[in-house]
């Protein structure tokens, strides 16, 4: 019975151990996660920076960055951002197109969540008669 009772004991302190270890993982806290240019200019180019803190224990490494159209480019922190630390992601939105626009951005990294979705969106306006928000 003792031999039983310890070997639930082990066992049980593996668990707790190991549940332990994943609620370490690195983790992001954006600042915001979804940015309205609102009216933009037709050709003009716009950017926006979304930024990060890694608020887990491990370092927090970005393995990947894709808009979801190629009217869009990301740039992001390549080096891994330690516990505490701030990282970018940079977007820039093409703007050619008038009408109104919505654009997915993917992020995946080692994070907890090891898949986050950003979102740009506004309106390209033809003319002289966009101003930015």
């Amino acid at each position: 019975m003792k031999k039983l009772i310890m070997i639930c004991a082990v066992i049980i302190g593996f668990t707790v151990t190991a549940s332990a270890q994943t609620d370490n993982k690195a983790e992001f806290k954006f600042t915001e996660e979804k940015h309205d240019f609102g009216k933009v200019p037709q050709g003009k180019p716009v950017t926006v920076k979304f930024e990060y803190t890694n608020v887990g224990e491990e370092p927090l490494i970005l393995s990947n960055v894709q808009p979801t159209c190629g009217c869009t480019i990301a740039d992001f922190t390549k080096t891994p951002v330690l516990k505490g630390a701030k990282g970018i992601i940079t977007i820039t939105y093409n703007a050619a197109v008038a009408g109104v626009f919505t654009k997915t951005i993917v992020v995946t990294s080692n994070a907890k969540t090891p898949t986050k979705y950003l979102n740009i969106v506004g309106e390209v306006v033809a003319g002289a008669g966009a101003s930015s928000k």
